[in-house]
């Protein structure tokens, strides 16, 4: 499901299947933040859902490498944003907030 790439190879199987439409919104964005998780932990970050506005907008909150890295807005808009429109139709974005 995940497109995060890694030097160039997938993450995860793209073919895998979408989250239950049945889920609410948050459920699903939760879903598929969790199956690109691992890619970035591997990069020693981590991503946390903080919410999802009733816009569709996903607030997450990036963590340890990840803070600060010239490549976390990439992370943000061609990894994570794209999978979440692409596998939550109903997010229309994705903002990341500052480290509590």
């Amino acid at each position: 499901m995940v497109r995060v790439t890694q030097g160039g190879n997938p993450i995860e199987n793209a073919d895998e299947q979408k989250p239950d439409a049945s889920l609410s919104v948050s459920d699903r964005v939760a879903m598929v933040i969790d199956r690109i998780r691992p890619a970035v932990q591997n990069d020693g970050g981590d991503i946390e859902l903080v919410e999802v506005t009733p816009a569709g907008v996903v607030r997450i909150r990036m963590h340890g490498a990840c803070v600060g890295c010239p490549s976390s807005n990439m992370t943000l808009r061609l990894g994570i944003e794209q999978n979440l429109k692409t596998y939550v139709p109903e997010v229309s974005g994705v903002e990341a907030i500052e480290e509590a």
